[in-house]
């Protein structure tokens, strides 16, 4: 009988998905691919499926000429994710995709005590209070963003009541030191040129705006159970340092390692081990080039951090309208529609803007998203016509 870990990977065409199954690829006497899912990419898809001897593809949204496999078991739709963790024999499911097709999926495989990795911040922003209940036992659900893997390994099995804050880094993208005038004049093609991690374009803008950094203190608050003033953030250009716990006796543990999403997916996927990625997959950062620089970020120049901080301290309607309105804003920035300071300013008055209740349901969450992407909307607009 084999004892190697059956895994699912849910965007597995992602670059998170890519550094997952890298991983897979470098430890096949540990893991066994079993199933994998993606949204439209078919071609790409298949070739992993052949690669990794999968049993079961998936793709959530395929378009009328994507084949159907010759060898494998074809599912589609947000319902083929579901039966992935419903029906396959699988012991782990990597959420590496976007948005919130997949949190159905997340919440059964909680459900039925399968053990997840989570590089979905949808799933906890929006569907926190959907998606936390659901977790059966200590460390069945593993964060995989750097950020808050570091603080996961930092914390392990420290009770509650001996932390007394943790803090994410932020590289500061790549106008930490730009004045407010420069800021004004700033391109999507100056904004899509992260100065340290390769992201798609979404992830790019909202690390530039550090709207990024503000969306994963309201994950750290739902993940680690923490109020929104024990959560914080520093500027770290080196990204060398993903994150710190800072502990009631003044103790602060720190987790620092080269930028490379490979190492936060092994850690979640092999836990409690640790696998030996310094001898397969990359070399460990070099005694010489250690780097304890930290500075606070300026809350004037990027009031999309603050923003974000103030959405997750409200809790209830805002997380939600907050991740829509950012979506709208930056997909006009993109567009060359709004500049790069007017997404800040969409954003406010998208929540300045917004009078409806607090969600009841996750379907009610979900809705709201929509409902801040349309406000903001009709502000871009608005904006654009100037």
């Amino acid at each position: 009988m084999s004892d190697k870990i059956k895994i699912a990977v849910i965007g597995a065409t992602g670059s998170v998905g890519t550094s997952v199954l890298d991983i897979c690829s470098h430890f096949p006497q540990i893991f066994d691919v079993k199933a994998l899912a993606a949204k439209s990419n078919s071609k790409k898809l298949t070739e992993l499926g052949r690669k990794f001897s999968a049993e079961t593809l998936c793709l959530t949204a395929p378009d009328e000429h994507n084949p159907k496999y010759d060898n494998f078991r074809y599912l589609s739709g947000v319902a083929g994710l579901e039966y992935i963790v419903s029906e396959c024999d699988i012991d782990h499911v990597v959420f590496a995709s976007s948005g919130v097709a997949a949190i159905p999926a997340l919440q059964k495989a909680l459900s039925r005590g399968i053990n997840v990795s989570l590089a979905n911040k949808e799933s906890i922003v929006v569907a926190g209070p959907w998606v936390m209940p659901l977790v059966k036992h200590k460390n069945q659900l593993r964060p995989v963003d750097s950020e808050h893997s570091a603080v996961w390994q930092c914390l392990r099995d420290a009770p509650k009541e001996e932390i007394s804050r943790i803090w994410l880094t932020a590289s500061g993208g790549p106008f930490r030191s730009f004045t407010a005038e420069q800021l004004k004049n700033v391109k999507p093609e100056d904004a899509l040129h992260h100065p340290v991690w390769k992201m798609g374009a979404k992830i790019t803008i909202d690390s530039a705006t550090l709207m990024n950094k503000g969306i994963e203190c309201i994950e750290a608050m739902q993940l680690f159970g923490m109020p929104s003033d024990k959560v914080g953030a520093l500027i770290h250009p080196t990204s060398q340092i993903h994150g710190m716990a800072e502990f009631i006796d003044g103790t602060v543990k720190l987790l620092m390692s080269p930028a490379d999403m490979r190492l936060a997916c092994a850690a979640a996927m092999a836990w409690p081990k640790r696998l030996p990625v310094a001898d397969k997959v990359l070399p460990p950062l070099e005694v010489s080039s250690w780097d304890l620089t930290f500075t606070e970020i300026n809350e004037k120049l990027f009031p999309c951090y603050t923003l974000a901080r103030e959405a997750g301290k409200k809790g209830g309607a805002y997380p939600s309208v907050l991740i829509g309105a950012d979506e709208s804003a930056v997909r006009h920035f993109l567009n060359h529609e709004i500049t790069f300071t007017d997404i800040a300013d969409v954003i406010n008055e998208t929540l300045e803007t917004f009078s409806g209740s607090a969600p009841k349901t996750l379907d009610d969450a979900i809705s709201l998203v929509a409902a801040g992407e349309r406000i903001a909307d009709e502000l871009c607009k608005k904006r654009r016509h100037k």
